[in-house]
This record gives structure tokens, sequence and C-alpha cells, in this order.
């Protein structure tokens, strides 16, 4: 049965920083599920210091867009899986066209059925202004509808504001 953690906050809230904590914690097997690509320079330089931050208790596996397939192919009793983040995975899903309900409800299955841990961050992004563009305002509303859903399905909720955890849920 999984135990699983959803670590939410804003931009540089320390969400990152508080998710490796508590995974680093766990005395088993550590697997970094990433989510972003690097498609600028400044992408680039997040995930060289995400990785840069990192031990070498840690093995990385990337999944842009079928997080629910790695988390099946990677959970095991013996092994944490830190997914960061699912806001990025919604970037990606809006742009690869796919069906959100479908991706998430198999993200919401795959958690449910994970014999081991795990932990996900994902930002909070519906506490600022409504966004002034149809596609800002899609995304924000996409992200929402990620967090509601693993919120729902996850043991714990985090919220990390100023590097202070709250515990919302658990």
């Amino acid at each position: 049965m999984t135990d699983s953690l959803l670590v939410l906050g804003g931009a540089r809230s320390g969400k990152s920083r508080y998710a490796q904590a508590q995974a680093e914690a766990f005395a088993g097997d550590l697997v970094y599920v990433a989510t972003g690509q690097a498609f600028d320079d400044e992408m680039v330089e997040r995930i060289a210091a995400h990785q840069g931050d990192r031990g070498p208790r840690w093995r990385t596996v990337e999944a842009p867009i079928d997080l629910a397939a790695v988390i099946a192919a990677e959970s095991r009793a013996d092994t944490l899986l830190l997914i960061d983040c699912l806001t990025l995975w919604a970037s990606n899903l809006i742009f690869a066209d796919r069906d959100l309900d479908d991706a998430i409800a198999e993200l919401t299955r795959a958690i449910a059925g994970a014999p081991g841990r795990i932990i996900l961050v994902a930002n909070e992004v519906g506490l600022g202004i409504v966004p002034d563009n149809a596609l800002a305002r899609r995304f924000r509303d996409v992200a929402g509808r990620i967090n509601q859903a693993v919120a729902a399905s996850a043991d714990r909720v985090i919220f990390v504001a100023a590097g202070l955890p709250l515990t919302l849920k658990g």
C-alpha cells in the first residue's frame, strides 16, 4: 500500500527542498522522477541545479508525459519515488494535446496502486490574479485540477510557504 505525500507551494517556496529532505530520510532506494524538459538555457540551469542538490543515492528517471507508466514500472516496497513536478507535467500534457481527464485518472490510479512510497511536488498556481490570456488560464485550471485530484488521493498533503511546512492533510 502506498504512502503518498503531496507537497504544494508557490515558486521558490522551498517545496522541492522540503520534499527532498523528506525523501532522504527514507532508508531504501531513491528515484527522482523528472517531468521537466530543457527547452531553453534557463531550464537547463534549473535542471542542473536540482541534479547538483541530489547525492549519489539518487537515480533519475525522466517522465515528461507518461508519469503513470513510470510509477507502475519503478515503484517497489523498498523504493521511494520523488516526482518533481506535477506543474511541469501539466504543461507537457497541454502542449502534447493529451486527454487531461484520462491522464489525471491514470495518475491517481497509479499512485493508489503503487507498492512503494511516493512524494509528489506541485506548484500552487491558483493564489494569484486571474491570468490575462486563454492559455495561461487553461494552464492554471489544469494545474488546479491535478492538484485537487492528487490531494484527494494522497495520504498526506503539505503546503510550503517561505520554507515553512503547513500540514493540510494527514
